[in-house]
C-alpha cells in the first residue's frame, strides 16, 4: 500500500485541494493547506507556497498572499545544485530532488504579487516586481539565446508591465514594455501559440507613445497596425482594467513508453521505439559484467511526464457599464498552451535520463538475479515501484489570462461581467461589481472563473 501510495501523481495526492479550488470554495481549499505543518519541509514546498499565494490573493487577503508569494520567490532563489539529491533524483526518480518551478510559473508568481500591490493601492511596490520581472525575463531570454523555437520571451509579462507602468504615469517605460510586447506576440506567440497582439495592446502603444511625445511613433504604428484611432481622445479619462482569469492549467500525468534494446555499431546500445520514431543511443560502460548485464535486456518500459489539458468551460466574455458601452476580453496568455511547448522543449533530454535510469535499474536487478533469484526479484520489484515521471507542477493556475480597458469619466461606475460557454447549452457565468474612480486613477480588477469543461467532473483525473 505505501508503495502505491508513493506511485501516485501529484495531482492525485492533492485530490481534494484541486477539487475544492475548482469549485470555488475557497476557504476550504485555504484551510486544507493550512493543515499540512509538514507542507514547509517538504521537496514541493515551492508549490505549497503557490498555492497558499494564489487562494489567499482570491479570498482578497492580499497581503497574506504577498508574503507565500515572497516565501515562494526566497525559496526559488536559494535553490542551489544539491548534488546527493540530484543523484537520488537520476538514480531513484526525479522527486527525490526539490521542485524548483517551471520557467513560467515563477514569473507568474509576481504576476500575483503585482496584482496585490495594485489591490492594496501600493503602485510602488508593484513596480518593483515589473522590475524583478523583467530581470528574470532577461535571465530567461539569455537562457535559450541560440533557440528561437523556444519558449524565451513572454508577452504577456511584458504587457503587464506596462499597464503598471502607464498606472504609475511612466509612460516612457509603459511605451518601451509594451513594444517588446508586440514584438513577441508578433514573432513568437503567432508562431508557436497561434494568436498575436490583443488589439487594446496596440491603442495602449500608440496612446503611450503619444503620452511621451513620440509623434513619428503614433503615426508609424497607426500605419502599421492600419488602426484609425485617435489616442487624444482617452486623454485624462480614469481607466479601469479587467483581467480574466479562466479555467485551469493542465495537470501533470505519468505515460509510459515502450522501448526495444539492440546492439548498434561501435560499442553503443539503442533505445528504439519505432511508432513514436524515437532513437537514443547510449555507449556501452566499459566494465563487461555491466556490458552483459545491458545487453541481456531486451524491452524497457519507462515512466515519462505528459500535460492532460483541463479545457475550457467558457471561451468568451465582455464587460459592460451603466453608460450603456460593452467590451470583449481579448486574449493576453495562454498557460495551457506554454505548459505543453515547455515540455516539449525537454522532451528529449527527459527521455534520454528516463533511459538511462530504468536500463541501469534493470542492470542492477539482472546482475543481482544471478547471485540469488529472490533477492534479484525484490529488487526488481523495488524498481518497478519507485520508477515514475516528475507529475509536479502549479495545478492552480489558470489556463488563460484575458483583459479588457474600460475608459470612463470619474465616479462610481457598477460593471458587470459575463462569460459564455463554447456550448450554448451551459449557463453563463456574471459578476457584478462596482468601482469608485478617481481623476487620474487606474484601478484594476480580476475575475477568476476556475470552471473547466469537466469542473463537476474533477475526478476524471
Amino acid at each position: 500500500m505505501l508503495l502505491l501510495h508513493a506511485c501516485g501523481t501529484y495531482y492525485q495526492k492533492h485530490r481534494k485541494f484541486h477539487q475544492l479550488f475548482s469549485a470555488n470554495r475557497l476557504e476550504e481549499a485555504d484551510a486544507l493547506l493550512a493543515q499540512d505543518k509538514r507542507a514547509e519541509r517538504r521537496k514541493t514546498k515551492l508549490l505549497y507556497y503557490f498555492n497558499r499565494g494564489v487562494v489567499t490573493h482570491l479570498m482578497g487577503r492580499y497581503k497574506e498572499s504577498n508574503q507565500f508569494f515572497e516565501q515562494a520567490h526566497r525559496t526559488h532563489e536559494s535553490f542551489s545544485t544539491n548534488y546527493m539529491e540530484e543523484t537520488l533524483a537520476f538514480v531513484i526518480n526525479p522527486t527525490a530532488a526539490d521542485y524548483q518551478g517551471e520557467d513560467h510559473e515563477v514569473l507568474l508568481l509576481h504576476y500575483y504579487k503585482a496584482l496585490n500591490f495594485l489591490q492594496l493601492g501600493q503602485y510602488d511596490a508593484a513596480l518593483v516586481e515589473c522590475r524583478r520581472l523583467n530581470i528574470k525575463l532577461n535571465q530567461l531570454q539569455d537562457k535559450y539565446r541560440d533557440d528561437a523555437q523556444k519558449y524565451r520571451r513572454d508577452a504577456f509579462i511584458h504587457t503587464l508591465m506596462g499597464l503598471v507602468y502607464q498606472a504609475n504615469h511612466d509612460y516612457n517605460n509603459a511605451f518601451i514594455a509594451y513594444r517588446n510586447a508586440v514584438e513577441i506576440y508578433q514573432e513568437d506567440y503567432q508562431r508557436l501559440f497561434g494568436f498575436s497582439a490583443p488589439l487594446q495592446l496596440k491603442k495602449d502603444l500608440i496612446y503611450t507613445a503619444y503620452k511621451t511625445g513620440f509623434h513619428d511613433e503614433v503615426a508609424r504604428y497607426q500605419r502599421l497596425f492600419q488602426l484609425a484611432y485617435d489616442p487624444a481622445q482617452d486623454h485624462d479619462a480614469c481607466d479601469v482594467i479587467v483581467l480574466w482569469n479562466n479555467g485551469l492549467g493542465p495537470i501533470k500525468n505519468e505515460w509510459g513508453i515502450d522501448f526495444i534494446l539492440v546492439k548498434g555499431a561501435g560499442g553503443t546500445l539503442l533505445f528504439r521505439n519505432k511508432a513514436l520514431g524515437l532513437v537514443f543511443p547510449f555507449p556501452l560502460p566499459a566494465d563487461r559484467n555491466q556490458q552483459g548485464a545491458l545487453l541481456n535486456l531486451r524491452f524497457i518500459r519507462v515512466a515519462f511526464p505528459e500535460y492532460v489539458e483541463r479545457p475550457l468551460l467558457y471561451n468568451q466574455a465582455v464587460v459592460a457599464t451603466d453608460r450603456g458601452k460593452q467590451q470583449s476580453l481579448e486574449l493576453l496568455e495562454n498557460i495551457n498552451a506554454i505548459s505543453f511547448q515547455v515540455l516539449r522543449q525537454r522532451m528529449v533530454w527527459e527521455l534520454s535520463k528516463s533511459l538511462l535510469r530504468v536500463a541501469l535499474k534493470q542492470a542492477l536487478a539482472y546482475q543481482v538475479r544471478k547471485l540469488n533469484n529472490v533477492l534479484g526479484l525484490i529488487v526488481g520489484g523495488i524498481n518497478f515501484a519507485t520508477e515514475k515521471a516528475a507529475t509536479r507542477n502549479w495545478q492552480a493556475l489558470t489556463h488563460s489570462i484575458n483583459y479588457a480597458r474600460l475608459r470612463l469619466p470619474a465616479g462610481t461606475h457598477p460593471i458587470r461581467f459575463k462569460a459564455f460557454a463554447a456550448n450554448a447549452l451551459r449557463n453563463s457565468y456574471q459578476e457584478e461589481f462596482c468601482l469608485q474612480l478617481s481623476p487620474g486613477k487606474t484601478a484594476f480588477r480580476l475575475v477568476h472563473s476556475p470552471f473547466t469543461a469537466s469542473s463537476l467532473g474533477e475526478q476524471a483525473y
